[in-house]
């Protein structure tokens, strides 16, 4: 199965790591990626302290747990390649709905674009059945 096809498809929730320059590390909530023609992935980031890690250490690991008995899921290890701050591009990929005052009062959005350096079973260290292209 293509990663496009996994995430369109399985339900779960997403947490994205990073660290700053010093090593300390941060812990997220984050939805599913956007899996991009190129194979890269794309968040939807707030200037918050994800985006501020990612701007010192390009390095970061998205984990995904996905819905239902058991552990399942994927560990993919990122590495930071370039954002975009187009605002149009950015809301037609938004999936949260909020009103514009609600959007405009949480700041302004980066889209942050990752190259994938490596994809990993949840459990273990198993390769999962998936295809990046």
């Amino acid at each position: 199965m293509q990663l496009n096809q996994y995430f369109a498809q399985a339900s779960g929730v997403g947490v994205l790591s990073t660290a700053d320059r010093k090593g300390k590390v941060d812990a997220a909530i984050y939805a599913k990626p956007h899996v991009m023609d190129d194979g890269t992935l794309a968040f939807i980031m707030r200037d918050r302290l994800t985006h501020h890690n990612v701007q010192e250490n390009p390095y970061a690991s998205y984990l995904f747990i996905e819905q239902g008995s058991g552990y399942k899921g994927v560990r993919i290890f990122l590495k930071k390649v370039k954002e975009d701050t187009d605002a149009e591009l950015i809301g037609k990929m938004t999936r949260r709905c909020l009103s514009p005052e609600e959007d405009a009062a949480a700041g302004p959005k980066f889209l942050v674009y990752f190259e994938i350096e490596k994809v990993l079973d949840l459990i273990g260290s198993g390769n999962p059945d998936i295809t990046l292209a």
